[in-house]
């Protein structure tokens, strides 16, 4: 009998629960539980929209004004790898399937979307079908067809021109043929990967070389976006992608606005998930955090895009003041915010030069630079309690012990095994645009020293991190043996959050995400394992076991299991967090208090 990826993920989700449970009880924290001094009145409360739908309305009107400090990497659909931009993206892309618009855990349940249903699935969990709706057009009046959709992922295999997103369909889906892209593609119709299959225009197939249980939340990723060829513009298309959606690009100067607006050609009869209430939806891009935190809780925009969390001012104005507390949320996300150690940078080849690192950090000060107990958890493994595969007693450095205080003597013990006793010196990447990552740099800096490891930081702008750290060469040409980022689940299991970091196979030359460049065969047979699990339990326990693989390897300092304080404008209605997006804000159901008038 086999098992369909839709009881899979339901039975995800339990596990999640289950696990959050265990890590609260573990001292952990889950971050959804109801404030003492929560304020319910209109609705409003701390931490209220983790559980339920905020200021439920169906008024149609107004702009919906986000504010941030960074923009995407990019707005092409196969391309951006940002989990704020697949949460936008929502706006004007469509797939076959999709997060379901519903708070909490609930929002992890992979609903149809321009699919009639969910995928017929063969016995042998190798094939997948799926229907078309009718009405389903694009920004121009012309018909979305199943053609359209293959497209669009085939121009995830042409990784020369589309390259930084996720590179799932393209490991499951090339099945040997070495597919060029549709630029290379030889195929009159530039149609020619053969594990997709259109025998009309409202029917896809999709032909696995073997069972894949995650492949239907792979689906509802934006990789799986339709794309009409005549519309493609290859590296080009993030600047104006073609809208599936309620709304079409209007406007988009990088790095200071984007605006949409209505697409007229999208049928509401079409769509069961996007509410399409703004007449407009406004992204304004700043440089300065503080500037966004103080406009945003002044009332001039809505919600900040990134949902990174409030800075350090900000937070102490809103803890110190009932009525703005009432207005945030502080789940535990999903995501862990970690340090990594590419091992193609000398000397951190050296699994004793990485464990010094490790063993010599102050977790204390990484947890005090992400905004402490408001900022999360300290992080003990790189499987964040969110994942089924999470094992909450695994500490194998001992992150947690003493408060998280650094353990310097074994540091110095491990420097004088890759034979670097008087230390050495290094230089750490991060994103410039994210103070509390910048913090978290200066706070390595400051503990490493303290056992002789010189670090000199060096910051980048995020938008293009896909050519300074996602450049395996560039990493190495630069000499980044430190890179600071944070992570979330791509979809909830443990492929969904660890494959794209540490399997071998999805080590790429650009958009690659495996920083560490983790070449180990037993984990990636332990992916293979674990994916072609139908028992979601059994692969959890996979997963466990390739986690601890992972800990051997001491390529990862995960410092935090984050928590986001984020402030949510009054205005908003239809406000509420779901786990489909890391414990995220759902923009797609959002309106705005009488039409934003």
């Amino acid at each position: 009998m086999t098992t369909s990826r839709a009881t899979r993920r339901i039975a995800a989700g339990a596990a999640v629960a289950a696990l959050l449970a265990a890590t609260a009880a573990c001292g952990g924290g889950n971050g959804r539980n109801r404030d003492k001094d929560s304020n319910d009145a209109d609705g409003a409360g701390f931490n209220a929209a983790l559980t339920k739908v905020l200021n439920p309305s169906t008024e149609k009107g107004g702009t919906l004004k986000f504010i941030s400090t960074q923009d995407a990497d990019f707005w092409d659909p196969q391309r951006g790898y940002y989990g704020f931009m697949w949460d936008f993206a929502r706006f004007y892309t469509r797939q076959l399937v999709t997060y379901a618009p519903k708070p909490g855990k609930e929002g992890m349940e992979i609903v149809p979307d321009m699919a009639t249903g969910k995928a017929k699935v063969s016995p042998d969990g190798k094939t997948y079908t799926y229907t078309l709706r009718d009405d389903l057009y694009y920004e121009d009046g012309s018909k979305i067809t199943t053609q359209d959709i293959k497209y669009g992922i085939e121009r995830t295999f042409a990784t020369d021109v589309v390259n930084g997103g996720p590179p799932y369909l393209m490991q499951i889906l090339d099945n040997g043929q070495k597919y060029p892209g549709p630029y290379k593609d030889k195929d009159p119709k530039k149609l020619g990967l053969k594990s997709i299959e259109t025998p009309d225009e409202k029917t896809i197939i999709f032909k696995l070389p073997k069972a894949n249980y995650d492949f239907e939340g792979i689906l509802a990723l934006p990789t799986s976006t339709p794309v009409p060829p005549s519309k493609d513009k290859g590296s080009k298309y993030t600047l104006r992608p073609f809208s599936s959606g309620p709304y079409k690009f209007q406007s988009y100067d990088p790095g200071k606005e984007l605006i949409l607006e209505r697409n007229d050609k999208w049928k509401k009869s079409s769509d069961p998930i996007r509410a399409a209430l703004p007449d407009k939806v406004q992204v304004t891009f700043t440089t300065n955090a503080n500037d966004a935190d103080a406009k945003l809780m002044a009332g001039d925009y809505h919600l900040n895009l990134t949902q990174r969390g409030v800075q350090t001012s900000a937070r102490a104005k809103i803890l110190r003041d009932a009525s703005h507390k009432a207005n945030t949320d502080d789940p535990l996300t999903g995501f862990i915010r970690y340090a990594v150690m590419p091992n193609t940078v000398k000397p951190f080849d050296d699994v004793h030069c990485r464990k010094a690192v490790l063993y010599a950090a102050d977790k204390n000060s990484l947890l005090a630079a992400r905004g402490g107990k408001f900022g999360g958890d300290i992080g003990m493994n790189m499987l964040p309690p969110s994942v089924p595969g999470h094992d909450p007693q695994s500490d194998p450095y001992e992150l947690r012990k003493d408060g998280g205080k650094p353990q310097l003597e074994k540091a110095k013990d491990e420097l004088k095994q890759c034979g670097k006793p008087n230390g050495f010196s290094t230089k750490l990447a991060v994103r410039q645009n994210e103070p509390a990552e910048i913090a978290s740099a200066e706070a390595i800096q400051d503990a490493l020293g303290k056992v002789g490891i010189k670090v000199d930081i060096d910051k980048f702008d995020g938008a293009q991190g896909n050519a300074v750290i996602g450049s395996p060469n560039n990493v190495k040409k630069q000499g980044y043996g430190l890179i600071v980022y944070g992570w979330g689940a791509d979809f909830q299991s443990g492929a969904g959050f660890l494959q794209p970091l540490v399997d071998s196979r999805f080590t790429l030359e650009a958009g690659n995400n495996n920083y560490g460049m983790v070449d180990d065969k037993q984990i990636d047979e332990l992916f293979d394992k674990a994916i072609a699990e139908p028992d979601p339990a059994k692969a959890a326990e996979t997963y466990k076991a390739l986690n601890q693989r992972l800990s051997d390897l001491a390529v990862y300092l995960p410092f935090v299991y984050d928590k986001s304080l984020n402030y949510r404008s009054p205005e908003l209605t239809n406000v509420y967090a779901s786990d489909g997006f890391n414990g995220k804000y759902d923009f797609v159901s959002l309106g705005v208090k009488g039409g934003g008038k």
